[in-house]
């Protein structure tokens, strides 16, 4: 028991906050997990059998050289922070009409039924990195020219930053959804766009030189860089980074101006 348990009068409504954020998360872990034979597999079954498409798409059929090599590695260092982003926003546009009920009857912070979407699928995307470490040690084991450099001390900054910006979209969708439920079909449309205009399956050397400096305006670049600088050190871009940084934060104080203007009418539409 913590000390704050223990002494009631101490807790403040931070603490009330973080313990209800964890309890919903770890619920929705459970029941996604709980309903399926294959269980935490289906986390990373997606994003690898993705990675195995385009591996043989770019490297047994076109043969065209994309990204950096081992390209397989690169490819699920961008492939499975996306799912997490991807499932989150996507996830994000039924926050309020899944559990409408819930969010009517509590008096919870009504942020927290965003925030437990980030928080569910960002323990998964967690739980999905050993994966990325076994492709890591078998193209080592293969011969490989691969290595963790000190960048690795960069992976919790790219893990912030994708919470923050992830979170802020959440909480702009989130509420837009109710209003204008044909944004549910629209936002998961920019996804898809948005997939393949962020450096996933390329890097951002591979664009033509006129696009590359644009490309550091799509906050996922500079994010997916801090993730894949620790194997690919070429592909760290430190405007890139500042730039999604200041984006994030920028669309996390949209995120919570539109979701406190529109928390009251969003309360009667449910």
């Amino acid at each position: 028991m913590s000390y704050a348990d223990s002494h009631p009068f101490t807790r403040t409504p931070w603490d009330g906050y973080r313990h209800s954020l964890w309890l919903l998360t770890t619920r929705d872990l459970k029941v996604r997990y709980s309903t399926s034979a294959l269980g935490y597999l289906w986390s990373v079954l997606d994003p690898l059998v993705m990675a195995g498409i385009y591996w043989f798409v770019f490297t047994q059929v076109f043969q065209r050289p994309v990204g950096t090599e081992p390209y397989i590695v690169f490819l699920l260092a961008g492939l499975l922070p996306w799912m997490w982003f991807n499932g989150a926003v996507s996830d994000s546009t039924r926050a309020f009409l899944k559990d409408a009920k819930l969010v009517r009857s509590t008096k919870l912070p009504r942020t927290i039924w965003v925030n437990r979407i980030v928080l569910s699928k960002g323990i998964e995307f967690l739980l999905s990195i050993p994966v990325l470490l076994l492709f890591v040690l078998l193209a080592a084991w293969f011969g490989e020219d691969i290595r963790i450099g000190w960048e690795v001390v960069l992976f919790p900054l790219a893990i912030i930053l994708q919470a923050i910006l992830t979170a802020g979209l959440g909480l702009i969708v989130a509420p837009l959804v109710v209003f204008f439920r044909d944004l549910e079909r629209a936002t998961k449309l920019i996804l898809r766009f948005l997939f393949y205009a962020s450096p996933i399956v390329y890097g951002t050397t591979n664009l033509p030189e006129s696009l590359q400096f644009w490309a550091a305006f799509n906050p996922l670049t500079g994010i997916f860089g801090l993730y894949r600088s620790a194997i690919f050190p070429g592909e760290l871009d430190w405007f890139a980074v500042g730039v999604a940084a200041a984006m994030s934060l920028a669309f996390l104080g949209l995120g919570l101006w539109v979701f406190r203007s529109s928390e009251r009418q969003v309360l009667k539409e449910i």
